[in-house]
């Protein structure tokens, strides 16, 4: 008696045999890849650019009010609050990104070195800034909601709690960083001699006065926003002309 082939019955792979599906996906996660990935430059000047947006929109879109009333409950816990300062956090995250095209880009000259150093400094800085923004954003969020849930302002006593103590230390610290980052890019940019000598100089002022920027009011903080994204678009405008130049040697 004949029995059917049932090998015949089963459908087939429509991809080669012994190849499997890895290859296929490397491939196409390759072709997804390569326009945004291929030049680590590119990555940078966009992540520049971003990040100096940034920079302005926090500010612009945090609300100001008085922290010890009930108004100042609401801002804490609106959205607009804590859109803001995780924008702010994205903001400093893209930074060292932005640092990193512009050390790629100055391969081989004697200005690598030391933005090499920037990049360094910018990480272990962005890296301290962080979880102050991170109380400032989630902490006082809820503070401010639970304000409001009570109709009281007795939650907000706890508002210098969290912005004091270990926490701001580390804040300070890593501004402070981020500022010797900043002025170690200037630096570097004008030594290069393939970018504008103040091309970095904006960027290095701006974020410098990040701390004193604190004390001023919302169109002072704003405008603090537009120094530093100046500085970001202007290095990321030459970083992307360097990486059209190095295309087309």
């Amino acid at each position: 008696m004949n029995h059917p082939d049932l090998r015949k019955a089963i459908p087939t792979s429509p991809w080669p045999r012994g190849h499997g599906l890895l290859p296929i996906y490397m491939s196409l996660l390759r072709a997804f890849e390569e326009p945004m990935f291929a030049s680590p430059i590119r990555l940078g000047a966009g992540a520049l650019v971003i990040s100096g947006i940034l920079f302005v929109t926090y500010p612009a879109l945090r609300p100001f009010s008085d922290e010890r009333s009930l108004q100042g409950a609401a801002a804490f816990g609106s959205a607009a609050w804590l859109a803001s300062h995780m924008l702010a956090m994205v903001a400093f995250t893209l930074l060292p990104l932005g640092l990193l095209g512009l050390q790629r880009s100055l391969r081989g000259t004697s200005a690598e070195r030391l933005l090499f150093l920037a990049v360094v400094l910018s990480v272990i800085g962005m890296g301290f800034t962080l979880p102050f923004y991170g109380g400032e954003a989630f902490g006082l969020h809820a503070l401010g909601q639970e304000a409001l849930r009570q109709r009281s302002d007795s939650p907000l006593g706890l508002v210098e709690v969290i912005r004091s103590g270990p926490g701001l230390v580390m804040f300070l610290a890593g501004l402070l960083l981020l500022a010797v980052s900043a002025i170690a890019t200037a630096i570097a940019l004008w030594r290069s001699r393939l970018y504008p000598k103040a091309c970095g100089v904006p960027f290095a002022v701006g974020i410098s006065l990040y701390i004193p920027q604190f004390f001023g009011a919302q169109p002072l903080r704003v405008a603090h926003g537009l120094l530093v994204a100046a500085g970001c678009v202007w290095m990321a405008a030459y970083l992307w002309r360097r990486e059209q130049v190095d295309r087309n040697r």
